[in-house]
């Protein structure tokens, strides 16, 4: 296994759909693993695999507590298939927009299919925590970024600060 770089905002890869992957193949097992190694040596909770420049529709997700054992869903062609018109509010952050964080508003309570990494097909029914780290993993594969759902206003300030950090190195 190994740790794969992360890209930060506003690398234009981010910004780009991801393919579905057409086949469960042992190089995407590998991938699976390295974003779960990456994801928690970051430390996170989620990564998609466009953030370590990989255009293909895979996340990793693990919400569990630091007193619980550890879990991570790892899916392969996820697809929201419903959400609760209940909404909910989490301050969220991203591995690839740096030590920045905002309220973002989502459904409280999803169900996404996937293939997991024996190519099965599976359905999750989640909620809370879970059911926000999902859709934020979903919304990179489909080149959206938490700050795109933040005012203009917020966002331009949180791109600013990037821009400087990156040219600071």
């Amino acid at each position: 296994m190994a740790i794969l770089p992360i890209l930060t905002a506003p690398d234009p890869i981010l910004k780009k759909r991801a393919q579905p992957v057409e086949e469960v193949t042992d190089d995407i097992r590998t991938l699976l693993d390295d974003m779960v190694e990456t994801m928690y040596d970051a430390p996170g909770i989620g990564l998609a695999a466009p953030q370590v420049g990989v255009l293909q529709q895979i996340i990793v997700v693990d919400v569990t507590d630091e007193d619980e054992e550890p879990f991570a869903y790892k899916m392969i062609n996820p697809e929201i298939t419903w959400s609760s018109d209940d909404l909910s509010i989490y301050e969220e952050g991203c591995l690839s927009v740096p030590q920045s964080y905002s309220e973002v508003e989502r459904p409280a309570e999803i169900k996404v299919t996937y293939l997991d990494e024996n190519g099965a097909a599976q359905e999750l029914k989640a909620d809370g925590l879970l059911a926000t780290c999902i859709q934020h993993e979903i919304d990179h594969l489909n080149g959206t970024l938490f700050i795109d759902h933040i005012s203009r206003i917020k966002r331009s300030i949180i791109m600013r600060k990037l821009t400087k950090m990156k040219k600071a190195g």
